[in-house]
């Protein structure tokens, strides 16, 4: 996750897109668990890797997720 963080650290164009997804992929009513963070879930996490990757065991990439953030801004604006 390092790798992630660096690479979106890298790009301040996309920190405000990167705070969106942070909580687009929060679950609901993220406020009243532990640890009262917009983390996603676990397995929605594993889903998405599998989905993206073909395997719940490899890891993302700072570049793909880049990529995501860009998409995303692209397809935020363009409405």
């Amino acid at each position: 996750m390092g790798g992630v963080r660096r690479a979106v650290a890298r790009r301040p164009d996309l920190w405000l897109d990167a705070a969106r997804s942070v909580f687009a992929f929060a679950p609901k009513a993220w406020w009243k668990k532990f640890p009262f963070l917009p983390v996603p879930e676990t397995r929605y996490l594993a889903w998405r890797r599998f989905t993206a990757y073909g395997s719940v065991d490899q890891t993302l990439s700072g570049e793909d997720v880049v990529a995501f953030l860009e998409w995303r801004r692209r397809l935020r604006t363009s409405r």
